[in-house]
């Protein structure tokens, strides 16, 4: 076992309250040390980079059976992988380009050696297909996908074999550290299904996942959450398992601090739902639901689950944030004016002032300007300035904007008024907002809170020639006023509220897409 293997263990040990051996391989498992000695000899020669001189160690070893033959030469060939990566960081470009050839030649030499010289339960097999694989990933070369693909074969038959789990482990992270995603989770299944096969409790399942979420994995943490989950469905009755289900979900669901993965998050509360229990969720979770899917960007769902809690208690502290945001998706998602409307003019009759009730004034008037209704626009920008007196001073000035727009010509501004265009006018449905990813550095602010906002396009390629783009931002950028170049600006909020940030990106061959994205202050 490794001495990194080891370290594991007491730590599983230590948050799991148990022995560590039990999580030691069964005594039938094939181990492989994968030359111990060699590697502390690497140790002491890297630490100060000698990677000559660790190379000529290693080719002047004296016991030189076909075993200690293999060590050797893998340990060659990472030797130069990292002797590599070593002049590369520390831009020794004379000893790079110099030697450069001759180094990667020697490590695919070496490890293509390993490769074909060992069985597939030998550790030496993937740690070498590993290596080739990051040696290709990095020079961006055309082996690099075959690579990959071997690296993967040759992992599942080496977890068949009862290989090493730490190895096994090894090799997703990497693959996670080069965005491998897909990878790097069919990897960690194998990884969590060594686990399962110790025959670990339903207790111990939970810990190690919780462990894991600790370390920021949350790729092995979900892997090993869904098997805690299959293992508890099948003895748990519903009053035990929905609490369980609600527990995962509120680790993964949207926080402005910590770790999150609102797609999974999503997932758990589907599976909850799926169970057919009445009255599991509460308003809490109802909301909780809906603000997750929300903020990343499933609108249609959150439209759904906002309207079931204001419909189920209509007297929630929710309910004004959530028609609001109702009317906000019916309007700049989903381009239905008249339902938007709807939602805008229920919060409009209240005689109690929320933020969302101030917007849905400007809302309102700002349907009403782009419709050309001068007169009913002008009217609910002045509602907004008599009810929201001094305390709603970012709102105070969008409705002073629009005014003044309408006494000197009645246009909006003309980044505003595109992305209305776009996001209302029937001929304009096709643009599904699919092609820019608009971002938040948190979704959940304190007055006065910095913050980013960031759009990233997605769009093929276009060769050497870098494309030009325009970035047309409107709505309530907290103070910001970032200029078209711009694909990103920092703002503040000095106020409370649910404050919508709008653009419109453009090429020299036209419109790509549009977005929007809410972020709320408290």
């Amino acid at each position: 076992m490794s001495a990194f293997l080891r370290c594991v263990l007491i730590f599983l040990s230590i948050i799991l309250g148990m022995p560590a051996t039990f999580f030691a391989q069964p005594a039938a498992q094939k181990t492989n040390s994968c030359c111990p000695n060699i590697q502390d000899a690497e140790s002491k020669y890297l630490v100060d980079n000698q990677y000559n001189e660790f190379i000529d160690f290693l080719n002047n070893f004296k016991d030189k059976d076909k075993p200690t033959q293999l060590c050797l030469d893998y340990y060659k060939a990472n030797a130069r992988y990292l002797q590599l990566k070593y002049l590369e960081d520390k831009q020794s470009w004379d000893a790079y380009f110099a030697n450069g050839n001759t180094y990667r030649d020697e490590l695919v030499e070496n490890a293509q050696k390993v490769i074909s010289q060992t069985d597939s339960a030998n550790c030496l097999k993937a740690k070498s297909r590993l290596l080739l694989w990051q040696f290709h990933r990095d020079q961006l070369d055309a082996f690099a996908q075959q690579a990959l693909e071997d690296l993967v074969t040759d992992v599942h038959v080496y977890a068949k074999e009862a290989g090493d789990l730490d190895l096994i482990k090894e090799v997703a992270d990497k693959l996670l550290a080069y965005e491998e995603k897909s990878k790097a989770r069919e990897i960690y299944k194998l990884y969590v299904e060594g686990l399962v096969a110790q025959k670990m409790s339903q207790a111990q399942l939970k810990s190690v996942a919780a462990g894991f979420y600790k370390q920021g994995n949350l790729e092995l943490a979900q892997s090993i959450y869904d098997i805690y989950i299959e293992e508890i469905s099948k003895t748990f009755t519903p009053d035990k398992f929905i609490p369980e289900l609600f527990e995962i979900a509120s680790l993964f669901v949207y926080k402005p601090a910590g770790l999150y993965d609102m797609a999974y998050a999503e997932k758990i509360y589907a599976k909850i739902e799926a169970l057919g229990q009445k009255d599991v969720f509460n308003q809490d979770t109802i909301y909780l639901r809906a603000f997750n899917l929300e903020k990343f960007s499933a609108y249609k769902d959150a439209k759904k689950f906002y309207l079931q809690l204001t419909q189920i208690y209509p007297d929630t502290k929710y309910f004004d944030e959530a028609t609001y945001k109702v009317a906000m998706i019916n309007a700049y998602a989903l381009a239905d004016i008249n339902e938007a409307r709807k939602y805008f003019d229920l919060l409009a009759a209240k005689t109690v002032f929320s933020p969302q009730v101030i917007s849905a004034f400007y809302q309102l008037g700002l349907l009403a300007q782009w419709e050309g209704n001068l007169v009913k626009a002008k009217d609910y920008y002045e509602l907004l300035l008599k009810n929201a007196q001094d305390k709603y001073i970012a709102a105070v000035a969008q409705a002073k904007d629009r005014l003044k727009e309408i006494q000197e010509n009645g246009q909006l501004s003309y980044n505003l008024k595109t992305f209305l265009d776009l996001s209302l006018k029937n001929e304009s449905a096709l643009i599904e907002m699919n092609k820019t990813e608009l971002n938040s550095s948190s979704y959940i602010l304190e007055k006065n809170q910095n913050n980013t906002v960031s759009s990233i396009v997605n769009m093929p390629q276009s060769g050497c020639n870098r494309v030009e783009l325009q970035y047309l931002w409107s709505g309530d950028l907290g103070g910001a006023n970032p200029v078209v170049t711009e694909s990103n600006f920092g703002g503040a909020y000095s106020d409370s509220g649910t404050k919508e940030i709008n653009i419109v990106i453009i090429s020299p061959a036209g419109t790509i897409d549009r977005s929007f994205i809410m972020v709320d202050v408290y």
